[in-house]
């Protein structure tokens, strides 16, 4: 476990996505430009997708598979109402506040996952490529739960934001991040291992630089983040963004424990329950809830959580996950 986490501090990816947190808390002017970082998400996302829908193709559904995609919609209706009910209880977030950063707790943060692919990558450690679909049904779900946890406590008499012209479904089910991930998969598994050869030059060999320049933006906005938002939040709340992920992790650990699941499998599968979304839910929360503070839930998903599973989560999982292994 030491040496993963070594490994995993020491990496290119990681030591890039520091540099840009120290260089946002020392109040550097580097920034990257907005359409550029876009543009890199999309391209990871497009590059994941392909390997994952390469690798579906290969192999047929199977039951596991179906199980794993059960309990990662369970978990992420689940995940918030568990968010919510600590953020209630140990802190001074508002009703309002605690819903919308609960939804960003049941829904995923594609760039944790796509750092923990590669780790597994380099660790030798092999996972399905179905977990990428996984994670894409992973993102909608949250927000629902935490849409319903604001209307049963405060029986809003105005619709939702958006909601008349169905602004919030389209932001939901059918935002950016969604339709590329989805959308590589369903080509990947189309065009298989021979056309993905065909753009491997592009997809594969360049992976690893684009993601330490996109994370190195990551690093950037939540060193901003938490600079900025930092005063709107007490320690309880501080800490919500340390222990959910853990709390997350846990629950996912067992349901893997409970369905067999590879070292691979597993690892993943907590990382995304144990990952929080600063991409998808923030817009749809814009939406749906605009009187929520974004210096609240986007300081807790991306300048408090991000960086500790990064740095700290990530390792901690696959090595929880070899040890289930061991023991099941």
């Amino acid at each position: 476990m030491i040496e993963t986490a070594l490994a995993t501090l020491l990496s290119p990816v990681v030591l890039f996505f520091c540099l840009g947190l120290v260089a946002a808390l020392l109040r550097s002017p580097m920034t990257i430009p907005e359409a550029f970082a876009k543009g890199l998400a999309i391209y990871l996302m497009r590059a994941i997708g392909l390997k994952g829908g390469v690798a579906m193709a290969s192999s047929p559904p199977t039951v596991e598979m179906f199980a794993v995609f059960a309990i990662a919609i369970i978990l992420s209706f689940l995940l918030p109402a568990i968010a919510f009910l600590f953020l209630r209880m140990t802190s001074r977030v508002s009703r309002t506040d605690a819903a919308a950063t609960a939804a960003h707790y049941g829904s995923i943060s594609i760039v944790t996952f796509v750092a923990a692919t590669q780790l597994l990558s380099s660790s030798g450690v092999e996972s399905s490529g179905y977990m990428v679909a996984v994670a894409a049904v992973m993102e909608a779900p949250a927000i629902i739960t935490a849409l319903l946890l604001v209307s049963i406590g405060e029986k809003r008499k105005a619709p939702v934001a958006g909601s008349e012209k169905g602004e919030l479904f389209r932001e939901v089910l059918l935002n950016a991040s969604v339709l590329v991930l989805v959308g590589a998969l369903i080509v990947g598994a189309i065009v298989g291992d021979k056309g993905m050869d065909q753009v491997s030059a592009f997809f594969v060999d360049p992976f690893q630089g684009v993601l330490c320049l996109f994370l190195l933006d990551m690093g950037l906005s939540a060193g901003r983040g938490l600079r900025q938002g930092w005063r709107q939040l007490d320690l309880a709340a501080l800490g919500f963004g340390i222990y959910m992920p853990l709390v997350s992790a846990s629950l996912a650990a067992a349901a893997s424990l409970l369905m067999g699941l590879n070292a691979g499998d597993a690892t993943l599968l907590m990382v995304l329950a144990a990952s929080a979304s600063y991409i998808a839910v923030p817009a749809a929360m814009r939406l749906a809830l605009p009187e929520a503070k974004p210096s609240i839930y986007l300081t807790l998903s991306l300048g408090v959580t991000f960086p500790f599973n990064i740095a700290i989560g990530i390792p901690l999982y696959l090595a929880a996950a070899q040890w289930l292994q061991t023991i099941g």
